[in-house]
């Protein structure tokens, strides 16, 4: 999963980048996209580890994208804005970093504090990209359509679907909201329309509000974090030891790296589940919904192809039974078939015909 971290200047978008991904970043350096890949978190594989004492752990990974933030005042910001676009694009989850907090050495975008006017301003932007890109396809199509061509019919089904697009986003209405077939969303894929992404809003607020300050109401964001980037990035500076005290003394509960990471676990859709054996303990990611078969192929494809059964036990459930052959016993290892719904932190291993 790409997450791109995107939002007003000065916003403090850099900073929770360094934190997040606890990589050095020069804050005065010339606007440049950064990205990082980090391990995502997950406790449930220490106790795996201890069952099996494998040669090699791996975690699931997650990669963050820092893109510049623009101003919009004036023709130069747009167009920079413009040539980062592509990177926001790439994303399957837009993180909005939005400024609440004062700081007479860092000035504010627009010479104002006003966390609701920046999140409104960074969404109006990503409609106005959106519509942009509809209105000049619909005007390529319908040029297409006064002559006859071999692609008439796919190219008059597109056009259909794209003025309903275009529809929406004049009314100020996402992407995601208008109703599709999964068909028509392929169709949409290769425009990567911002407004169809999942979006979670960031309020970056001052440290003695860490703990207390309200979550963003965002229409459009399907999650919110409330964080302090300059807490975060101090923390990710100390040795881990010292990093639990330091919390403590904010009166926060865990780091923003595991938080921040499991929102966007949530505004995706994803879940986690688990091999394990001596050779390896992994943690997969796949879409909630998705089935045994499904996560075979995330596996390898030929387990898909070649699926047989998938031998199941929940994660609790196998902690419940202290290891494997305690599950066993208790009869809760099931075969699943290949139509089986995995759920978050099962534990699978899968038989097929290689």
């Amino acid at each position: 999963m790409r997450v791109a971290l995107v939002g007003p200047p000065q916003s403090g978008k850099s900073t929770l980048f360094s934190a997040v991904t606890e990589t050095a970043v020069d804050l005065y350096a010339a606007p440049t996209v950064r990205h990082a890949v980090v391990h995502v978190p997950e406790p449930r594989l220490e106790f795996l580890v201890k069952l099996d004492n494998p040669k090699k752990v791996t975690e699931a990974a997650i990669e963050f994208v820092d893109v510049p933030g623009c101003s919009l005042d004036d023709a130069k910001g747009r167009e920079e804005w413009r040539h980062f676009l592509p990177e926001v694009r790439q994303a399957d989850l837009l993180a909005l970093v939005i400024r609440d907090f004062a700081n007479e050495a860092v000035p504010a975008y627009r010479g104002r504090i006003d966390p609701q006017a920046d999140l409104d301003v960074v969404w109006e932007e990503f409609l106005f990209a959106d519509l942009d890109t509809a209105s000049t396809r619909i005007e390529r199509l319908e040029k297409s359509l006064k002559k006859p061509t071999k692609t008439h019919d796919a190219e008059k089904r597109e056009l259909e679907l794209l003025t309903r697009c275009r529809a929406a986003l004049e009314a100020e209405e996402p992407l995601s909201s208008v109703s599709m077939s999964d068909e028509q969303r392929r169709q949409l894929a290769s425009f990567a329309f911002l407004t169809q992404k999942p979006a979670v809003a960031i309020r970056n607020v001052s440290d003695d509000r860490a703990s207390s300050a309200e979550a963003l109401m965002a229409r459009h964001a399907v999650d919110s974090v409330v964080l302090s980037a300059s807490i975060e990035a101090e923390i990710a500076a100390l040795p881990p030891v010292d990093r639990e005290s330091f919390l403590q003394d904010f009166g926060l509960q865990g780091s923003t790296r595991g938080r921040l990471i499991r929102t966007c676990y949530r505004a995706c859709g994803l879940i986690s589940f688990f091999t394990t054996g001596p050779d390896e303990v992994r943690a997969w990611t796949i879409p909630r919904g998705a089935t045994a078969q499904e996560a075979a192929g995330v596996i390898h494809t030929d387990f898909a192809r070649g699926f047989i059964r998938a031998e199941t036990v929940g994660y609790d459930e196998l902690v419940a039974c202290h290891d494997f052959r305690g599950a066993k016993a208790a009869g809760k290892v099931r075969k699943e078939g290949k139509g089986y719904v995995v759920q978050d932190g099962d534990v699978l291993h899968i038989l097929a015909s290689t």
